[in-house]
């Protein structure tokens, strides 16, 4: 596929305990096979607990909205126009205590899979469970 246009009212979402999962673009959509796109809504007191992509590496740049973004034990606030770059099979975790929803871009890469999206949950395992 040369391309492909992903409007938002076609955009595939994933509703999720802690907000939406936008499908950018990926293996199954786009047949990229070096990045994943993901426009990822933090409802107001949620968050994507603490995890990691053991073979890809991430950005995630805010578009809106205020996040507490975690690198392994180092934590920042991030807003509109900040961004976090993750490597490979580093634990992370993205949280929203503000009073309204956060936006966020996720960029990975290379593709992992059909979904072209590997993740490992680690928040119940020390040191994570244990640092908020």
């Amino acid at each position: 596929m040369k391309g492909k246009f992903i409007t938002a009212s076609t955009m595939e979402r994933d509703h999720m305990d802690w907000g939406v999962m936008g499908w950018a673009s990926r293996p199954a959509t786009t047949s990229a096979r070096d990045l994943v796109v993901i426009e990822v809504t933090l409802e107001t007191g949620q968050g994507h607990a603490f995890h990691k992509h053991p073979d890809q590496e991430e950005v995630i740049y805010v578009i809106d909205g205020t996040i507490e973004q975690w690198i392994e034990q180092e934590k920042q606030l991030l807003s509109s126009g900040d961004s976090a770059f993750i490597g490979a099979d580093v634990v992370h975790a993205s949280f929203n205590d503000s009073g309204s929803p956060a936006k966020l871009l996720a960029i990975l890469g290379p593709c992992i899979g059909e979904e072209g999206y590997a993740l490992v949950d680690v928040f119940e395992e020390e040191p994570w469970s244990s640092l908020r």
